[in-house]
């Protein structure tokens, strides 16, 4: 079994987690290119809605769709596709 990764991933955990809002429509155009480079470099994307989780939604609401690499908020509101290549090749799976 591999050992747990030093950002307190789990070994199943996706490295990319997008948090969105039901009817956002930045959401679909960032969950879009994510999807798209997470397709090219083989890495798992997980989709949180904030709007279930009271604390989520405090924290993110403003700043939807927001982007997590590695457990850590890499962007909010719109995704660099390149900048979003260059974290996942950086980082360890």
């Amino acid at each position: 079994m591999a050992p747990a990764p030093a950002d307190g991933r789990t070994p199943t955990t996706p490295r990319v987690r997008v948090l969105v809002r039901q009817g956002c429509h930045l959401c679909e155009v960032a969950l879009a290119t994510v999807r798209e480079v997470c397709a090219e470099t083989g890495d798992e994307v997980e989709v949180v809605d904030i709007d279930p989780d009271p604390a989520l939604r405090e924290q993110y609401t403003d700043q939807v769709p927001v982007t997590l690499v590695d457990g850590r908020q890499h962007d909010f509101w719109r995704v660099d596709a390149q900048r979003l290549r260059v974290a996942l090749a950086g980082r360890p799976r």
